[in-house]
């Protein structure tokens, strides 16, 4: 079996496949101070209420935009399952030219995505990830990642409201039926989503002018169904993007990996 985790700022999302087939996946929150052994046992939990057990786990593949809990998960596998993962950066087969200026500084799950998505869909490709930060990422109908754009995440801008105004309070973020709020958490829940739809649809249209090609657009992310639920130009989400991406890279590259 394959254990593949996404280390993002806020989320850890991670799942199981079993050959082509994906067991289960579980949400982590992200916490710094975490404990190698606090964060195995919540890993073992999950699966263990799938029957699933660690020794029946073979191989993995991290994609990971936190540095410090790179080794605490490294250290997992090879602690509690036996294994060195693979982990997705410099040097990793991806099967995608890279045409940004840097490649090396690229987030990993940017990548992971934009070979996901061409994978599956074999077309231009905008893909947008609401995560703690809202990304933005061209592919061409070749199959090149070019780059994109990178915008504050719906929740860091309603924290942002929350703690610079002193008399606005915290609000559930949902999408109100009018966009003319007649109280505060009202107009607070429209301008944060309402904005972020056009925040959205904004960019998306300004990146299809400039490509001048028709790509397809695909959403993943926790909150991805909020916005697009109102978008003009999403055309999809995909929930499992990214962990189906992981699963793409450690085929090409389980080759020339040593597990253990």
């Amino acid at each position: 079996m394959l254990l593949v985790i996404d280390i993002g700022n806020t989320n850890i999302v991670f799942g199981v496949y079993d050959g082509d087939t994906l067991v289960n996946h579980w949400r982590l929150g992200t916490v710094l101070h975490k404990t190698i052994d606090e964060y195995a046992i919540l890993i073992n939990s999950c699966l263990y209420h799938e029957k699933i057990r660690l020794p029946q786990i073979d191989s993995a593949i991290v994609s990971c935009v936190v540095p410090p809990l790179l080794i605490t998960f490294e250290i997992i596998c090879r602690k509690y399952i036996g294994i060195m993962p693979i982990v997705v950066g410099p040097g990793i087969k991806t099967g995608m030219p890279i045409l940004s200026d840097n490649p090396t500084e690229l987030g990993a799950d940017r990548i992971v995505n934009a070979v996901s998505g061409y994978e599956k869909y074999k077309k231009a490709l905008i893909l947008v990830d609401f995560g703690t930060a809202t990304t933005f990422d061209y592919v061409t109908p070749k199959g090149e990642y070019v780059g994109g754009a990178i915008a504050p995440g719906i929740m860091i801008s309603l924290e942002a409201l929350f703690e610079r105004a002193a008399k606005l309070p915290r609000v559930e973020l949902v999408q109100p039926k009018t966009i003319v709020g007649k109280n505060t958490v009202h107009a607070m829940q429209a301008g944060i989503t309402y904005g972020y739809i056009s925040l959205v649809d904004g960019i998306v249209k300004k990146m299809k002018d400039e490509v001048k090609t028709d790509p397809y657009v695909i959403a993943t992310g926790g909150l991805s169904s909020l916005i697009y639920k109102g978008s003009e130009t999403i055309d999809e989400i995909d929930g499992f993007l990214t962990l189906r991406g992981l699963k793409i890279l450690y085929e090409k590259n389980k080759e020339y990996h040593k597990f253990k």
